[in-house]
């Protein structure tokens, strides 16, 4: 019930209603219009009930009276809004008149004497009489009329005749679903694409389209056929109060709709959005707009969630039937895939495992699998709060999530949906759901700041630092929402959340930058006259005369441009700003050139006894270990050792390679997929192997990817892999730069490929950085540092840089 009792307002109107539908229509009248002494104006939620009462005792009293009594034979079905029991003003009234070996002519008397008074007073009637057998048959015919029945309420009459009708209808649906998926899917998909997003809308389809009313209606279907629960559970922390209350709001507003249009209508225009906001008391139409947004996504989630359970509750049809049970495999520590999901592996414990979290979203991002809802709710209710300043993995684990391509998107928003996403960034409560303000923009601020993250993934290897660039994307707009200039305030905010996230003080000062600044070059190119020496003293002074930044500034334009809307970025916005940006760097210092690390003396001590040593040690975070090697230096060493670590499943996170005298050493820091590393005498064995020509590495790891690629369609962000070159002040000593997107072996490969140009590493520098890595080579070249030598070497890079193809899965039902 509302705000107010619709009770005083229900029974003074239904006293003074006769048998005739003119004066159901008065009392509609005075139902929506108020005045009455106890109601003078019904909330949206008693309205609906008072109408539903309304529309029953006028069909009720109408059906008696004409002889649609419970021993005639006869009962009056009522489908759609009254059916459920959600009666707008101006919605059509939908009835089956059922009957059951009763004269036809008597039977078509009895109708004439229902629908006729409902016409002549204009009321929109879908009417149909049937039997049983009819009804039933039409239900197995046609998609829509069965989603209508499977809502049929009696209203007068035999009650045991509508029952039969209710209880066939369900049980046909129920035993029929298994063939019938694939055309409500289809049909769900083409009604989604007729009518768009309610979220991202500016004037939303409140029934139809995604997130609307249907969907609530598709998931009340599924739950009849036991494929789902009708109310999926969307953890403690769910912002906007859950699926009930989301369902509760769009009815609302759509109650609202019908009152000021005057009729019937499921588009929300514009120009009635402020009215309705008031009167619903949420606000103006940007506050109407924000809880649509929110109540929208939240039935998009729940639906997603429905139909992924649906169709994996399905029994499997033709050749799927042979195939073996799903098998749980590892994708990261205490994270696994089953049955097309991510979820907890069983020895995983939230409880004492805060980045869990993020390692599951990571793993969802990385292979476009989505979350289990189960893991989901889990994780809400049982995951706890990660210390300040995060631990190094949970920091990577987000960057690998920010670096996913198009599948961050998906990932954020089944966090966000659930509560965690708030958990991880409380920050984010002030954009969810925050409409745009100007018409440029297409999406809501947090869906933005998605959208940004996903095209700024893409571009990741144009910046040194493509886990800043990440930052930035993901926070550039995190001061909207809030009082003052958006850049100042969320500058403020992305130092607190980069000291919060573990950054280096340095690292916090530069995403505080890049928010304060993130307007800077697309405002002053377009805004100002760029031949004007000061127009662009003054950006490099407000940079601070910082390359990298104004580097990281250039990308994030381009990201943000694309992510507000077509025809926001083009090739005139994109000319002035790279015009700018080369004129600020004439100004600007050079960037300086990568040093080897020094190596302990202990180490260099240990070389000179020659052999083969390999060390393994914790390192600061509980899912990193430092693993040192120390082998005679040779032409293949760096490709067999990080090869080794690959395919004992330890990604290299950072590695420096040195060597002293005869004998190489070289330093990885490395985190395991999943469980335990292996032991430091097991790696020693297996590089002794290799580098006798025992263990083929290349081979092995090829065949390790293609499984991987396989068995998951990863969703990478397909940032196109980028070589810079460098001169040193060593003649013929060069600075080979590889900028690309992480992948199985990566540092072995682009090793084996150096080698195979017979080209001399003296020092190399590595870090990996998300899913992105900036790996610095440098050359000895000698003489032979020729153009054409240099493109060998570049070839051979990008070749091994290349990705897979992923295999397309072949599944029996569409995709969900």
């Amino acid at each position: 019930m509302g705000a107010h009792d619709g009770g005083g307002a229900r029974e003074a109107v239904g006293a003074n209603i006769s048998h005739g539908a003119a004066d159901l229509v008065r009392a509609r009248a005075q139902l929506l219009e108020g005045g009455l002494p106890r109601n003078p104006r019904l909330d949206a939620e008693s309205l609906r009930l008072a109408l539903v009462d309304l529309y029953e005792l006028w069909l009720t009293t109408k059906g008696t009276e004409v002889g649609i009594t419970r021993d005639s034979g006869l009962a009056l079905v009522a489908v759609g809004g009254l059916g459920r029991g959600e009666m707008l003003p101006y919605s059509d009234l939908d009835l089956v008149l059922l009957h059951d070996d009763v004269d036809p002519k008597l039977v078509a008397e009895i109708a004439d004497q229902l629908w006729y008074p409902l016409w002549d007073a204009h009321i929109k009637l879908d009417h149909s009489v049937r039997t049983v057998a009819q009804a039933v048959r039409v239900a197995t015919d046609d998609m829509v009329a069965a989603l209508g029945m499977l809502e049929a309420r009696h209203i007068v009459g035999d009650p045991e005749l509508s029952a039969l009708l209710i209880g066939e209808v369900r049980r046909n649906w129920r035993t029929g679903i298994r063939t019938r998926f694939d055309e409500l899917i289809t049909q769900v998909e083409a009604r989604w694409q007729r009518s768009g997003e309610i979220a991202h809308r500016a004037e939303p389809d409140l029934k139809n389209g995604r997130g609307g009313l249907r969907d609530i209606q598709l998931l009340d279907a599924l739950a009849i056929a036991q494929l789902t629960d009708a109310v999926p559970g969307l953890g403690p922390d769910v912002p906007g109060g859950g699926l009930t209350i989301a369902h509760r709001r769009l009815l609302d507003v759509r109650t609202e709709l019908h009152r000021v249009a005057g009729r019937a209508r499921d588009q929300l225009r514009a120009q009635d959005a402020d009215e309705i906001g008031a009167a619903l008391r949420i606000g103006d139409r940007f506050d109407l707009a924000r809880t649509l947004s929110d109540s929208a996504r939240t039935v998009g989630y729940s639906v997603d969630v429905g139909l992924r359970t649906a169709a994996n509750a399905l029994p499997r049809r033709g050749l799927a039937r042979l195939r073996r049970l799903p098998v749980r495999r590892p994708l990261d520590e205490g994270v696994v895939e089953h049955s097309g999901e991510v979820v907890l592996a069983r020895d995983a414990r939230p409880q004492r495992d805060p980045g869990l979290i993020l390692r599951v979203a990571a793993s969802s991002a990385r292979t476009g699998l989505p979350m289990s809802a189960t893991t989901l709710n889990r994780l809400s209710e049982d995951a706890p709060e990660l210390r300040e300043p995060w631990p190094r993995g949970a920091l990577n684990d987000l960057l690998i999530l920010l670096g996913a391509g198009r599948g961050v998107i998906g990932a954020i928003e089944a966090l966000d949906r659930t509560g965690l996403w708030g958990r991880l960034l409380p920050e984010w409560g002030a954009v969810r759901d925050l409409p745009p303000r100007d018409a440029q923009h297409v999406w809501t601020v947090d869906r933005h700041l998605m959208e940004t993250v996903a095209r700024a993934g893409s571009m990741s290897t144009r910046v040194a630092r493509p886990d800043l660039l990440a930052l930035g994307a993901l926070l550039h707009d995190i001061g909207k929402g809030r009082a003052g200039d958006h850049s100042v305030v969320g500058a403020e905010l992305a130092t607190h959340i980069g000291r919060r996230l573990g950054l280096w003080p340095s690292d916090v000062s530069t995403l505080h930058a890049i928010v304060r600044y993130h307007l800077l070059l697309p405002d002053t190119a377009t805004r100002r006259d760029l031949a004007d020496p000061q127009t662009v003293q003054r950006v490099v002074d407000a940079l601070d005369g910082d390359v990298q930044l104004l580097e990281l500034l250039h990308t994030l334009a381009e990201a943000d441009s694309l992510a507000t809307g077509p025809g926001v970025w083009g090739e005139w916005k994109a000319s002035l700003i790279g015009e700018l940006v080369r004129r600020c760097r004439l100004v600007m210092a050079g960037e300086p050139l990568p040093t080897p690390e020094p190596i302990a003396p202990a180490l260099i001590a240990k070389a000179k006894t020659g052999g083969v040593h390999v060390e393994l040690r914790q390192g600061e975070g509980k899912y990193t270990y430092a693993v040192t090697v120390i082998a005679p230096d040779g032409t293949g060493l760096l490709s067999d050792a990080a090869g080794v670590l690959a395919l004992h499943s330890l990604r290299v996170l950072s590695a420096s390679l040195g060597s002293e005298g005869d004998s190489a050493i070289d330093e990885f820091l490395v985190s395991p997929e999943f469980g335990n590393p292996p032991d430091a005498g097991l790696l020693r064995q297996e590089l002794i192997r290799a580098i006798n020509g025992q263990l083929d590495v290349s081979t092995a790891l090829a065949k390790r990817e293609r499984e991987a690629v396989g068995a998951r369609a990863s969703k990478y962000a397909n940032a196109e892999p980028k070589l810079l070159w460098t001169k040193t002040s060593v003649p013929g000593q060069v600075i080979l730069e590889l900028r690309a997107e992480d992948r199985i072996g990566l540092l072995s490969r682009l090793a084996g490929a150096l080698e195979h140009t017979n080209t001399d590493v003296r020092w190399a520098k590595v870090v990996t950085m998300g899913s992105a890595v900036v790996d610095s080579f440098c050359l000895d070249l000698g003489i032979d540092d020729t153009e054409k030598r240099r493109a060998t070497i570049a070839n051979a890079v990008l070749a091994m840089v290349a990705r897979p193809e992923p295999r397309k899965p072949d599944g029996d039902r569409p995709a969900t």
